[in-house]
């Protein structure tokens, strides 16, 4: 079976969030249980030069949108076992700022969706499924439904589309969908919602499957609280909507080998882990207690990830003796926060503004306890990774963090420690659990039990092949 993985970012190329790292890794699992499975992406002008060099150019070609035709040139190149294209257009795509944020958002990605359709008419492979992913290729079953169906090379493909968060639409103006997107008016249905735009809705009404990135997700979003206005449109459509697990690289993130660590550590030699835990104290400014539990957070600052919670609770959680480290950046009131209370707390609170990738990793393998009170989760991946550097997750219980993590308590033994309603008392509830724990003489269980987690994409990957023969 061939999958052509459509998305907007993919690690390592192009990153902004969990997507990226799912389109870098679920294509590699796809194809060791059998798939095809190419990707195309943006060809944006912060992909370095040390992956333009690999890259070979392909073709041309003019793409029409609307009463224009854009260039759009191909390229390609292979990494990791995976056959990659890249869709080159300076205009849309070499930009001064990040991969997202610019006044052109519509038309950027209705371009991008179209030439992916429009690539295909000119390179040699015919998927089977076009895998489309969030807002930004939301499009493509619709381009494809009413301008590409009678393409004998098009007519048999079939869609999937994965929402990874659907705060994120691709909402627009009604008037976008005729003058930018280029649609018919028979068609300008398909993706009006409430009066305007609505890319991904269009999706959910053009596509043959939808995914969601958790079982629980999957159920969430049936509900207005988690639907943001698309679950009624979900309802209708609960007949081919499933929410699989994601995975996270596993050879990736191995503390055995990972280099950015101070030790390497593993089930069988665990002591690396205590050496990380030293380093990061070190390097945080902190005291080196190796006796003090010391709790994580990397994350953006955002509302939605429970930082309200945090700080209402943060004077209770340093009373419990603890060390707190964070990396994050987000929105300034979060950000003003934890800087106000490391000023206010330096023997116990380091907090480094930003997101530094190395720094996200020693910071998985130097803490004891990983704190994720999400308001909403669609699957979370951050969960996965300090369960794989040994650390003890805390979360709220909704979305992936409710199909991955079990609570320690619970009969037959967990994986970290839970808490179901979105109140700083119950999150603290849970802190202090897990502080008891490791105050206990069951603190050796930890590390074994975290680190004999399996959260790669094997199970995934066969979960994702079903639904796709199954279409």
């Amino acid at each position: 079976m061939k999958i052509l993985f459509a998305c907007s970012e993919c690690s390592p190329f192009a990153a902004s969030g969990g997507l990226a790292d799912v389109a870098g890794s679920l294509p590699a699992a796809l194809q060791k249980e059998g798939a095809e499975c190419r990707v195309i992406m943006p060809l944006y002008g912060s992909i370095g030069l040390q992956w333009r060099a690999g890259m070979t150019f392909l073709t041309s070609f003019g793409v029409p949108l609307s009463w224009r035709v854009a260039h759009c040139g191909v390229f390609t190149m292979q990494y990791g076992g995976v056959q990659y294209y890249f869709l080159d257009n300076e205009q849309y795509f070499k930009r001064e700022g990040g991969i997202y944020g610019y006044y052109d958002e519509a038309e950027r990605f209705a371009f991008f969706s179209k030439a992916v359709l429009e690539t295909l008419t000119h390179i040699d492979y015919e998927p089977d499924v076009i895998h489309c992913n969030d807002w930004q290729t939301a499009l493509i079953p619709v381009y494809l439904n009413v301008f590409y169906r009678e393409v004998e090379k098009l007519s048999r493909t079939h869609t999937v589309f994965t929402i990874h968060n659907i705060q994120y639409q691709g909402q627009f103006g009604l008037d976008v969908a005729r003058d930018v997107c280029g649609l018919p008016e028979w068609a300008i249905g398909k993706v009006e919602y409430q009066g305007d735009l609505n890319m991904m809705k269009g999706a959910l009404e053009e596509c043959e499957r939808i995914s969601t990135v958790s079982p629980t997700y999957a159920k969430e979003i049936l509900d207005p609280y988690f639907g943001h206005g698309l679950d009624p449109i979900l309802r209708q459509k609960q007949w081919k909507l499933c929410g699989i697990l994601n995975g996270i690289d596993t050879v990736g993130y191995n503390p055995s080998k990972d280099h950015a660590l101070a030790a390497h550590f593993s089930v069988r030699k665990p002591e690396g882990k205590a050496l990380c835990k030293a380093a990061l104290q070190q390097q945080m400014h902190l005291p080196e207690q190796p006796d003090t539990p010391l709790l994580a957070m990397v994350s953006r600052l955002v509302s939605h990830k429970g930082f309200d919670l945090v700080r209402y609770a943060m004077e209770n959680m340093l009373r419990e003796g603890m060390q707190v480290v964070i990396l994050g950046s987000g929105e300034a009131q979060y950000e003003q926060f934890f800087a106000d209370v490391q000023r206010r707390h330096p023997q116990q609170v380091a907090y480094t503004c930003g997101f530094l990738p190395t720094l996200s990793r020693q910071i998985y393998a130097g803490a004891d306890f990983f704190l994720m009170p999400s308001q909403s989760e669609p699957c979370g991946l951050a969960q996965m990774i300090a369960l794989r550097y040994g650390a003890i997750p805390i979360v709220r219980s909704t979305g992936g963090l409710a199909d991955s993590i079990i609570d320690w308590d619970t009969p037959g033994g967990g994986n970290g420690f839970t808490f179901q309603s979105y109140n700083a008392d119950d999150m603290l509830g849970a802190v202090r659990r897990a502080m008891g724990l490791y105050h206990s003489e069951y603190r050796a269980e930890m590390l074994p039990r975290a680190l004999k987690c399996d959260f790669s994409w094997r199970r995934s990957a066969k979960q994702y092949m079903a639904m796709y023969l199954g279409i």
